[in-house]
């Protein structure tokens, strides 16, 4: 059965690796629903966190090929219960629709999102939480004239401690 799993890898910084990384799931036809890198709290280690929909035999024997790879020092991969997760999401609307009534305030604010912009023509709100309330607040949005919309790669930790213990 198809789920969601979190991909966690930890590596050295290396040019093409992200390369080799995309095509093992190239490969298998798994599409990448999300992708994020960043620094770790290790200096000198890198953080991939990547989202996919596939089964558990798929996620088991892609991440021992991305283990293989010489620069990845750890990959693992957890179900959404076991990890805590954010994505945050920026929507650019017209000020003329803000105007026009208190309902997109109502709006921002029922949706636990904020203003980060304002200017004459337009305002840019962010909201941080999962993919479905980024979602939502979209779609609550749409008729007051979305002007631009984009969404982050998600970013995770992972609940059990003990996994990650032999990169401190």
């Amino acid at each position: 059965m198809e789920r969601a799993y979190t991909i966690s890898i930890f590596s050295e910084n290396s040019v093409g690796l992200l390369n080799r990384i995309t095509s093992i799931f190239t490969r298998r036809h798994v599409n990448i629903d999300s992708i994020n890198s960043s620094e770790s709290e290790n200096p000198g280690i890198y953080r991939f966190t990547i989202v996919v929909h596939t089964t558990e035999e798929q996620i088991k024997k892609m991440v021992l090929q991305i283990e293989k790879q010489v620069e990845v020092l750890k990959a693992v991969y957890h179900i959404d219960e076991e990890t805590v997760f954010q994505e945050i999401a920026l929507y650019k609307i017209s000020t003329q629709s803000v105007a026009e009534g208190n309902l997109v305030e109502t709006l921002i604010r029922d949706n636990n999102a904020r203003i980060l912009s304002m200017e004459q023509d337009f305002m840019i709100i962010e909201k941080t939480g999962h993919k479905e309330e980024t979602q939502d607040l979209l779609e609550f949005l749409r008729p007051y004239g979305v002007l631009e919309f984009v969404r982050s790669g998600r970013v995770s930790v992972i609940k059990p401690m003990d996994e990650l213990e032999e990169l401190k």
